[in-house]
């Protein structure tokens, strides 16, 4: 039988697609990157990409890793003494070591005085002791010494004491604090010459410049006319002052006999250097040696 025809076709659904889909998963070296993960950092959204890691390649990285460390690892700091009687020069390799090594430069003196201009607890006890004639005790300045040494200039450059320790005590007190220099380096000059460079030795008091009468005269006769001379720097006095100098390096060498090198203080300044600075520079390959093996 025929059917009628409404003029209308039936609509019939037409089957949609699934949306949803199945997740795979990785296997357990599989790492997956989305581009959703890498759209804040400003990348092009690419389909997922995955790195399958790698034991060789990891093992290279880890052994590449290792060896750039070892090439970045920075030795301990150097921490050096120097000791030398008046006029030995040694101010003059002070701050050639200094310019060259970078390490801090430490004299006693110049921290005494610090202390005191600073009205520093330590200063304050220092400047007592100054006031009533006497000698400032070893306990104070060796505090001064170890605090300035704990500073971060000294802990990251490394240090040079300067004319310190004088004496056993002072040496002992800063073992004590466990203070160790790496090197304690003793500039030896003649005690003819010493007395020769003390006596002829004048000071500028407007420039603060020292001239010496025979080595380094003045420019000009007005400056020759203001300068004035230490009263101590005469013969007499520098002799007292060598033999006590002499009593109490011999001393102080009983504790540091194993890292001394003497030095020939009776040289031009930058021979004398040049003795100093090999041995410097033999003492950074070794530390770097040292440094490079406990890191492998």
């Amino acid at each position: 039988m025929a059917m009628a025809c409404s003029g209308h076709m039936p609509v019939v659904a037409k089957p949609q697609p699934r949306t949803h889909s199945r997740t795979r998963h990785s296997p357990s070296n599989t790492c997956e990157i989305s581009s959703s993960s890498l759209h804040f950092l400003g990348k092009d959204t690419a389909p997922t990409r995955r790195f399958h890691a790698s034991p060789i390649k990891n093992a290279t990285f880890a052994r590449r890793s290792k060896l750039a460390l070892v090439a970045t690892a920075k030795p301990d700091p150097l921490g050096i003494m120097i000791s030398g009687a008046p006029a030995s020069g040694k101010g003059t390799q002070c701050e050639l070591i200094t310019r060259k090594y970078g390490l801090a430069h430490i004299a006693a003196g110049d921290l005494l005085r610090a202390e005191v201009a600073a009205g520093s607890e330590n200063g304050k006890r220092a400047k007592e002791c100054m006031e009533k004639g006497q000698l400032v005790p070893d306990e104070i300045v060796v505090l001064m010494v170890k605090e300035r040494l704990l500073q971060s200039d000294s802990l990251e450059n490394g240090w040079l004491l300067d004319g310190y320790p004088r004496s056993l005590s002072q040496a002992t007190a800063l073992q004590e604090y466990g203070i160790q220099a790496d090197l304690f380096i003793l500039l030896e000059v003649p005690e003819e010459i010493l007395v020769e460079r003390v006596v002829g030795r004048r000071l500028d008091p407007v420039t603060g410049r020292i001239y010496h009468l025979k080595h380094s005269p003045p420019e000009t006769e007005e400056i020759a006319a203001r300068l004035t001379q230490r009263f101590d720097d005469t013969e007499e006095k520098v002799k007292l002052r060598l033999r006590t100098h002499h009593q109490n390096v011999e001393a102080v060498l009983s504790l540091y006999k194993d890292i001394t090198i003497k030095v020939n203080g009776d040289a031009p300044k930058e021979d004398v250097f040049a003795q100093i600075d090999i041995a410097l520079s033999k003492l950074l390959e070794q530390r770097k040696a040292t440094s490079g093996s406990l890191a492998a």
